[in-house]
């Protein structure tokens, strides 16, 4: 299976990316490719809702966004990794997902499996409801089948994430697809 994760946190070493680094670690082992894109760190606008892709492509936007369209219609799976910024996804996460308007009847006819790796520093029951609420709501409309998901609640350092039980949690995810 061919993995794309989306890499959503602008921080290149923190907390998120030791998730990813297990998780791609499991699936590695598990004969799986897996590709991250660090999607904080390439030339990506926000959609300006013009809406003359028709929904389809291409869109008027000339970025990176192309690459990222590209290699997911070319996937089996998208992984959305990042950190809880005021109970969301990055706003540079947000912003790819956001561009999924431009081909959003290709991502639904490719029935894309996916997951969600997100850690945050609180460590509340609530924490993450909110983010798996948008989740679960981007799963139904476009069709992806969830995997699973590792929510790393107290995660607020990259030393607290590595003495937590997270990164097993998303390497076991990896290595079970």
């Amino acid at each position: 299976m061919k993995i794309i994760v989306l890499m959503g946190s602008p921080n290149k070493n923190g907390s998120t990316s030791i998730l990813v680094e297990n998780f791609k670690k499991g699936a590695e082992q598990s004969g799986h490719s897996v590709e991250v894109i660090d999607v904080c760190h390439k030339d990506i606008h926000p959609c300006i809702g013009c809406v003359k892709c028709g929904y389809e492509g291409p869109c008027v936007q000339k970025d990176d966004v192309e690459i990222i369209r590209q290699k997911l219609l070319a996937s089996d799976m998208v992984v959305f990794a990042t950190a809880l910024y005021y109970y969301g996804m990055t706003a540079q996460l947000k912003a790819v997902v956001d561009r999924f308007c431009a081909y959003n009847s290709s991502l639904n006819r490719r029935h894309l499996k996916s997951a969600l790796l997100a850690v945050a520093w609180n460590s509340q029951s609530w924490t993450f409801d909110a983010l798996q609420a948008h989740y679960k709501t981007l799963v139904r409309y476009i069709n992806f089948q969830d995997m699973g998901m590792v929510l790393g609640h107290g995660c607020g350092s990259p030393s607290m994430t590595r003495n937590s039980k997270y990164p097993d949690d998303a390497y076991e995810l990896g290595r079970s697809l």
